[in-house]
């Protein structure tokens, strides 16, 4: 009698309008992330309309074609499991700072050595990893959450000193966005809980259509139908290592978040994970998909960690749904209006919808530092040096005015600084330990060898 290998659910394919239904809600799901990358990247440096519009209609381009190869798989590169692409909030706030510094074609340049660089960092990707204990990851979500907060707040209420700054209309924009994202969020269970964030997104937009603060919807429609991400946006791309340094150092803790989400999809997808075969993978198609990217001028593309959250919520385990995820979002990039619709909606409905998201980015690493013995002294010391010397510049903008460009573009950038300054006490505590106990070994040998 022959037996039929069982399918697992990771595999499974489905009725086509089962795949278009689920694949959406995946859409709906990561929706927010794009927008609100290029909108702060747009108001960081001041982009103009159009050239905005482009680049949301680019990064849901990248993101679908990272969509597509996570959940299909070409060769040795992709999870083919069910994942969604994002682009990640720390890397698009390294881009826009890199951008403010030295320049988009920097920026752009730095975004290529970064995707280059996974494949150069891949083979010795573990070792990296013991630099990256939990007290340093804690620390580096915390003061990414503490800079994008602070960024975004300024977007939500504008310049001091401008015409429009702190405007009631704006404030009760963001703050009824964050409320309509946490009622969602407590009120609900299940896909509409996931879809908090989303929903929170469309009550504000709904909320500022109401208050004259948006366009009229007719106004979308103005302008070509269709449109495709341009090659270069930014022209000839410059590179520069110490310029690019801390998405290089982004990819290394890129590359430990990838480890964990490819066992935790794997664990909800009950499909056994063997960390040497699949890790890799995911990251070559974080790698690939951030390539794509950034030659169309996005940030780095990074995999979703919320996506997780919908296979659990919705028991549809197959990486065919999520392939049709993006199908969809390349639907979405080269559709026109919908990418002017993405821009239309007020800034500081996307900055509430922000403010919720980094948090959380926060919340993470309290979560991480909460499992970690703040009663050990290397960790209290390692946890203040990241603080000191990560929030010195997000607290005190252009603190280190007077110094060079790569002084300014390392040590300026609140998350590259405190984790340098992380790693390098957790070094230091390391070398003295080992010290100490060579020197209280030796100690313990010469009353032996003068006896």
């Amino acid at each position: 009698m022959s037996h039929d290998p069982i399918s697992l659910p990771v595999d499974a394919r489905l009725p086509a309008w089962q795949l278009a239904l689920f694949g959406l809600q995946h859409v709906l799901s990561m929706a927010a992330s794009p927008i609100t990358a290029v909108f702060l990247i747009a108001k960081t440096l001041a982009l103009p309309a159009d050239l905005t519009v482009q680049l949301i209609g680019a990064t849901f381009f990248a993101c679908g074609i990272g969509t597509l190869v996570q959940s299909l798989g070409v060769g040795p590169i992709g999870a083919r499991m069910p994942f969604v692409m994002v682009p990640g909030g720390a890397p698009t706030m390294l881009f826009a700072g890199i951008a403010a510094q030295a320049g988009l074609p920097t920026a752009a340049g730095a975004a290529l050595l970064a995707s280059a660089f996974y494949w150069v960092l891949l083979p010795v990707f573990t070792r990296c990893l013991r630099l990256f204990p939990r007290i340093v990851v804690g620390a580096m979500l915390l003061l990414v959450s503490i800079n994008l907060i602070r960024i975004y707040a300024t977007i939500v209420v504008g310049q001091p000193g401008s015409a429009d700054f702190a405007q009631p209309r704006s404030l009760g924009l963001a703050l009824a966005t964050i409320v309509a994202t946490v009622v969602v969020a407590g009120a609900f269970r299940g896909t509409a809980g996931r879809l908090a964030v989303l929903i929170g997104l469309m009550a504000g937009a709904t909320l500022g259509w109401a208050l004259g603060a948006m366009p009229a919807l007719g106004d979308v429609w103005h302008g070509p139908l269709f449109t495709h991400p341009a090659w270069l946006p930014f022209g000839m791309p410059r590179f520069d290592v110490l310029a690019a340094l801390p998405l290089l150092i982004f990819t290394a803790v890129s590359m430990a978040e990838a480890t964990a989400q490819t066992v935790a999809v794997g664990e909800t997808c009950g499909k056994a994970i063997a960390l040497r075969r699949d890790v890799p993978k995911t990251i070559r198609g974080d790698a690939l998909a951030s390539l794509a990217g950034a030659l169309f001028g996005t940030p780095l593309i990074v995999t979703s960690a919320e996506n997780i959250g919908v296979v659990q919520t919705t028991g549809v385990r197959s990486r065919y749904v999520t392939a049709a995820a993006g199908a969809i979002l390349l639907v979405i990039a080269l559709f026109a209006p919908l990418a002017r619709l993405a821009y239309a909606i007020p800034a500081a409905v996307v900055g509430g919808t922000a403010l919720v998201v980094f948090a959380m980015i926060g919340v993470m690493g309290i979560r991480l530092l909460a499992s970690v013995d703040l009663h050990a002294r290397a960790n209290q010391y390692t946890l203040a040096a990241a603080l000191v010397v990560g929030l010195a510049p997000i607290l005190v903008p252009n603190l280190y005015r007077h110094f060079g460009a790569p002084v300014q573009i390392v040590l300026g950038n609140g998350m590259a600084a405190g984790t340098l300054a992380a790693i390098a006490t957790q070094l230091a505590f390391a070398a003295l330990a080992r010290l100490g106990g060579q020197a209280h070994a030796a100690a313990a040998a010469a009353p032996a060898r003068d006896a």
